[in-house]
């Protein structure tokens, strides 16, 4: 058991295996501000039909930014992953609310949006430790 562990850990210490988690674990986001940005209307189509929020062009600008910047922050792994953590935990939290309130439903549309409110619930803490863990690292190996 040992050996296994320490090849575990050895694979998991590369650090191509942290890019490719960040990559994975800010893909919906950074695919989503890319659609919006090449179809804006539909983007606008899609801010007001949730809850018909305007002005829904300049909010639309504001999601496609976050959802790219923020993360471009995160899969850079660096001093600054801990903002774009921020904003796409923020983002999801609020998007989130608005789009999957289980608690408002009956019958299937209640157990879908039970699923994606708490499958989101798991990206931002996903964030969170995408938030933690370079400065983790950085004091552990400091230069």
């Amino acid at each position: 058991m040992q050996r296994v562990e320490e090849t575990i850990g050895s694979i998991l210490n590369q650090p191509w295996v942290s890019l490719l988690a960040r990559i994975a674990l800010t893909s919906a986001f950074w695919l989503s501000g890319l659609s919006k940005a090449l179809d804006f209307s539909s983007a606008i189509a899609e801010i007001r039909g949730l809850a018909g929020i305007e002005p829904a062009a300049l909010i639309a600008i504001l999601v496609i930014a976050t959802q790219i910047v923020g993360s471009l922050l995160v899969i850079s792994g660096g001093r600054w992953t801990w903002i774009g953590a921020g904003l796409l935990a923020g983002f999801t939290t609020f998007a989130t609310l608005l789009a999957h309130s289980w608690w408002t439903k009956t019958g299937v549309d209640r157990i879908r949006d039970f699923n994606a409110f708490f499958e989101h619930l798991g990206l931002v803490g996903g964030f969170i430790l995408a938030a933690i863990l370079p400065s983790r690292e950085r004091r552990s190996n400091p230069i």
